[in-house]
């Protein structure tokens, strides 16, 4: 079981990528939150945020591009990273580097 406070840590990562990233998909903005996104994002996203390093950007994308987003019922799967704008990116990696110097 998890250490409660890196389940809290967890949630509170999730919560701020939840509101801060959204996917595009043709010109609608969808919150990871209301996409269900944000907690799975969150918890492998969670070990560079808590390992004291500098997180890298190339490290980050490989994991946003090894979660796969389910679309047409299921019949497709799309790398988070495709649906993802620029901004968004940028945005992602904001919230990331603002809640390690927080922890």
């Amino acid at each position: 079981m998890a250490n409660p406070s890196t389940s809290e840590a967890i949630e509170a990562l999730a919560a701020e990528i939840g509101e801060s990233v959204y996917i595009d998909i043709a010109k609608w903005h969808l919150y990871l939150n209301d996409a269900h996104l944000h907690t799975v994002l969150a918890e492998r996203l969670f070990s560079l945020v808590s390992g004291g390093a500098s997180i890298q950007e190339d490290d980050v994308l490989k994991i946003v591009q090894s979660i796969p987003v389910k679309v047409g019922g299921g019949k497709h799967e799309i790398p988070l990273l495709d649906l993802l704008p620029m901004q968004c990116q940028v945005s992602l990696m904001d919230t990331l580097e603002e809640f390690q110097r927080n922890l």
